[in-house]
């Protein structure tokens, strides 16, 4: 138990470090679930074996591991930067219809690109 305080301790130590990059702090359970919570202004605090974060609250026997990452991993959506929206080679809507870039309007549509596939919803 000694091993797992000093080692959240550094990594709360590091975390204004590394968290400058990343958007979210995303937990995973031992049962697969994952919960992410916002790096803005995040707080992480420990006491007897529940672990704090932000609004969340988890007991450290049942998280399996904790890392950073760039979108909110519980609910799977991603943010499509200008840069992503560039690489894109190939769009559908959810009928399976091969569509254009100008040809889109509110909806939800595949996206194939360099970096893979992603499903996007479109609000004008």
């Amino acid at each position: 138990m000694k091993k797992l305080f000093l080692f959240l301790m550094l990594l709360l130590g590091t975390l204004t470090v590394s968290a400058e990059e990343y958007t979210y702090l995303t937990f995973e359970m031992t049962d697969g679930a994952r919960v992410s919570v916002s790096t803005s202004s995040l707080t992480i605090s420990i006491s007897g074996a529940t672990l704090k974060a932000g609004d969340q609250s988890f007991t450290v026997a049942n998280l399996s591991k904790m890392y950073f990452s760039t979108h909110d991993e519980s609910t799977g959506i991603e943010t499509l930067y200008v840069s992503d929206w560039n690489e894109i080679t190939d769009i559908y809507d959810l009928n399976g219809r091969k569509v254009t870039k100008d040809q889109m309007k509110n909806g939800v549509y595949v996206v194939r690109s360099k970096n893979g596939t992603h499903k996007i919803a479109v609000k004008q």
